[in-house]
């Protein structure tokens, strides 16, 4: 049921609102940190820290990246280790990543790796960040053109969320985001996602309330499996097929990038089409599904070269095992089932549905 109304409230580590800033600070103090450390990339340098300044309380030294997935790899970190290295961090320091996803990702893997362990904090500045990237102590890297092939999980000191942060989110952003709140519904609230499905997209949403209620769902999946052995799977849900277009479109010469939410809603659309093929989805719920991501998200053509290539990919998939493709599929709107294999033919059944 969607009951969650969590704004400016503790869900244990995630902080909402002011009253996640009073915590942070009063926390922060009470530790006595010996250096505090706040990465940003470009973007967020530009458009956030002046907000983040003038809610934090404590002296810091910044680190800046370029902004972006393709800087989202071991070079980057590097250059923050060395950073680190010469301020003479410590493994009593702090360091707080204030940005979207990729910050958050790559930061945490800065702070889990960094003298084996520092304390970390996101400070998400993107919708996706705030509903997903954020929350659940997952850190990670891309590597050899591959999306979070190197990362860590481990749990973080807090995550502050503000919305008012996103006053400054273009719009395509905001929809990457909205792309895993949807998800957090096809997985796990049905009503949560005929919510967000009948809600006019950026137009007097109760934003506060959505964002709560999926990290709500995915804070109770992750207390339930944090080190993503079983249950956390479902939040995978169209990630699969997802990642590889995402990693297809960033890495080919002439394509369009897509952002992560827009190919995690081609992935759902398609593995829709896998759950009625191999689980108990209905023709109805599976059509329901792609007319509610085709009325958000502009379409996306998928020539055959492409395909080969986008199949290939899925060898490299984190859920895989024994050299098997494992999906994470829909029984029904709003339950998931995991380790699922399809056939070839499914996979090209999943394209085609997309595409038609």
């Amino acid at each position: 049921m969607f009951t969650k109304k969590l704004t400016d409230t503790v869900l244990d580590n995630v902080l909402f609102g002011r009253k996640g800033w009073e915590k942070l600070n009063n926390s922060i103090k009470e530790k006595s940190y010996t250096s505090i450390f706040v990465l940003v990339d470009s973007n967020t340098k530009s458009h956030c820290l002046g907000y983040f300044e003038s809610h934090f309380q404590h002296d810091f030294k910044l680190l800046t990246m370029e902004a972006g997935e393709p800087n989202k790899h071991l070079e980057t970190c590097s250059s923050i280790w060395a950073s680190l290295s010469d301020e003479k961090a410590d493994r009593n320091a702090l360091l707080i990543h204030v940005g979207g996803g990729v910050v958050t990702d790559l930061g945490g893997f800065v702070a889990c790796t960094y003298k084996r362990g520092i304390d970390f904090v996101n400070i998400p500045t993107s919708l996706l960040a705030m509903v997903d990237a954020s929350v659940g102590g997952k850190t990670g890297v891309d590597f050899h053109g591959l999306k979070n092939q190197i990362g860590i999980i481990r749990e973080l000191e807090f995550v502050v969320i503000d919305s008012n942060f996103l006053s400054t989110l273009p719009e395509n952003e905001f929809r990457s985001g909205y792309a895993e709140m949807l998800k957090h519904g096809l997985i796990a609230d049905a009503d949560y996602f005929e919510k967000l499905a009948s809600t006019a997209l950026l137009q007097d949403i109760p934003l506060d309330d959505f964002i709560a209620h999926s990290v709500h769902v995915k804070s109770e999946v992750v207390k339930e499996d944090p080190y993503e052995k079983g249950l956390r799977k479902i939040l995978n849900y169209g990630h699969t097929l997802g990642h590889a277009i995402e990693t297809h479109f960033l890495s080919h010469p002439t394509l369009d990038r897509l952002l992560h939410g827009e190919a995690i809603a081609i992935g759902m659309i398609m593995e829709a089409e896998l759950s009625y093929r191999t689980t108990s989805l209905s023709l109805t719920e599976r059509d329901r599904i792609k007319k509610v991501f085709t009325a958000m998200y502009s379409p996306v053509v998928i020539q055959e070269a492409d395909k080969v290539v986008i199949k290939s990919l899925l060898q490299h998939d984190k859920k895989n095992q024994s050299n098997q493709i494992r999906f994470v599929l829909l029984e029904k709107i709003g339950k998931a089932v995991v380790d699922q294999l399809v056939s070839d033919d499914d996979i090209e059944s999943a394209f085609a549905f997309y595409s038609a």
